[in-house]
């Protein structure tokens, strides 16, 4: 198959109040592996081209926050927005930061809504990102929140699935979004009453 038949699709790993963990399961995937999700196509004629992601990536500081402003501009309505852990929201959310720019902190509250609301899908991958989990436990200095609620109080409609799970199992992440390439947007009957995807969440 010509690469030009190859349709490609970017994603973006936004890591906010979180351990880590549901970035190490995700690397620990066996069938596919994360050299098959990310270096080979993962369905045929579909690619995921990963784009940020602050534990795998080599580069650092503006030139990465670069990265996710022209993704967000040149790929409007087309890439996939991965959240790991939940949003410190507290003083504008000053107590979690991506990077900088302009020699001023860029916090993950303010990438994620920008990033969100021009994704084509929000993935909270994670208990912390689907339901606000540890981060978001009392006394709760930093305000945390699950992505769903700040989605929510920042009246931003863009489509959710919640992974939750500490850490979730690769294969739920890997399904979910193979589904997603293959068929496109979950349906309403797709996903439960928690916004997770029905196939991956047997109860």
């Amino acid at each position: 198959m010509k690469i030009s038949n190859v349709k490609e699709y970017p994603a973006i790993w936004l890591q906010c109040a979180a351990c880590t963990g549901c970035s190490v399961s995700v690397l620990n995937a066996v069938n596919p592996s994360i050299k098959n999700l990310l270096v080979d196509e993962v369905l045929p004629g579909r690619h995921i081209n990963l784009r940020f992601h602050p534990t795998v990536m080599a580069g650092s500081g503006a030139p990465v926050i670069k990265v996710m402003e022209d993704t967000s501009k040149q790929k409007r309505g087309d890439y996939i927005l991965i959240v790991e852990g939940a949003i410190p929201t507290a003083k504008n959310g000053i107590h979690g930061v991506v990077g900088e720019k302009a020699g001023k902190p860029v916090t993950m509250l303010s990438q994620f809504e920008e990033l969100a609301k021009d994704a084509l899908v929000v993935i909270a991958l994670g208990t912390c990102a689907a339901f606000g989990g540890i981060p978001a436990a009392h006394p709760n200095p930093s305000q945390c929140l699950s992505v769903g609620d700040v989605l929510q109080s920042r009246d931003i409609n863009t489509f959710l699935v919640n992974i939750p799970g500490c850490p979730p199992h690769p294969d739920w992440f890997v399904g979910t979004v193979a589904s997603i390439l293959l068929s496109g947007l979950p349906k309403p009957e797709d996903l439960d009453e928690y916004r997770r995807p029905k196939p991956s969440m047997v109860n």
